[in-house]
C-alpha cells in the first residue's frame, strides 16, 4: 500500500488549501484532512482527524476502556466506504486500508529536536492516520461522496478535502451539518 500511496501523493505536494498543511502538534480539534488522488481506476486515499474527534481524547490510553475505544475506532476508520461512501455504480472497492493512531512522541517529523523540551507543559496530542486504496470499475461516476464518517464520530465538525484528479485539483470543506460532496465534472 506504501508504493502506491507513495506514486500517488506527490500529487497533493503542494497544497490546495490556503494554509500551510498542519503537523501533528497544530492540528484543529474538529477538523480532519482527506486527500484523494485519482490515477486511472485506482483511488488513494490518506485521512487524518485529531484523537478528541475521534475517541474523545487526546493523551496516552490509560484504561482497558481507552484502549477499547481506539481499538475500535481503527477497525471503524480500516473501513473506508462505510465512512466516506461512494455512488455504487462507480463500482470501487477496498484493495488496501490501514488505519493507526500516532501520538505526538511517535510522530517526530518536523525537525525540532527539542520539541519534547518545549511542549513538556502541554497536553500531548495523538492523531489518527489513515490510508487507503481502492480500486473502481467506473471511477467517472464518483459523482458525490457522501461522509457517514459525521455520524460514526460524534465530535467531528468539519473535513478538509483535497482531490487530485487528470482534470486538475480542488480544495473543499465538508461539515456536519451537510456531509455530502458534490463532485460533479471533477471527474
Amino acid at each position: 500500500m506504501k508504493r502506491a500511496i507513495a506514486l500517488l501523493l506527490p500529487l497533493l505536494a503542494t497544497p490546495v488549501l490556503a494554509e500551510d498543511t498542519r503537523g501533528l502538534n497544530a492540528h484543529e480539534h474538529g477538523v480532519g484532512t482527506l486527500n484523494i488522488a485519482v490515477d486511472g481506476n485506482t483511488v488513494a486515499m490518506e485521512f487524518h482527524a485529531p484523537g478528541a474527534d475521534i475517541v474523545g481524547f487526546e493523551y496516552a490510553a490509560e484504561s482497558a476502556q481507552d484502549r477499547a475505544a481506539i481499538d475500535a475506532a481503527v477497525a471503524t476508520l480500516a473501513k473506508p466506504l462505510d465512512l466516506f461512501v461512494i455512488p455504487s455504480n462507480a463500482e470501487c472497492s477496498v484493495t488496501q486500508a490501514s488505519a493507526a493512531l500516532e501520538s505526538e512522541d511517535a510522530h517526530d517529523d518536523h525537525g525540532h529536536e527539542d520539541h519534547a523540551e518545549a511542549h513538556a507543559d502541554e497536553d500531548s496530542h495523538t492523531e489518527f492516520h489513515a490510508e487507503y486504496i481502492l480500486t473502481c470499475g467506473n471511477p467517472g461516476a464518483i459523482d458525490e461522496i457522501t461522509f457517514a464518517y459525521f455520524e460514526a464520530f460524534k465530535n467531528a465538525r468539519e473535513v478538509e478535502v483535497q482531490i487530485v484528479t487528470t482534470s486538475g485539483a480542488q480544495a473543499f470543506e465538508v461539515e456536519r451539518d451537510s456531509p455530502k460532496l458534490d463532485l460533479r465534472g471533477m471527474f
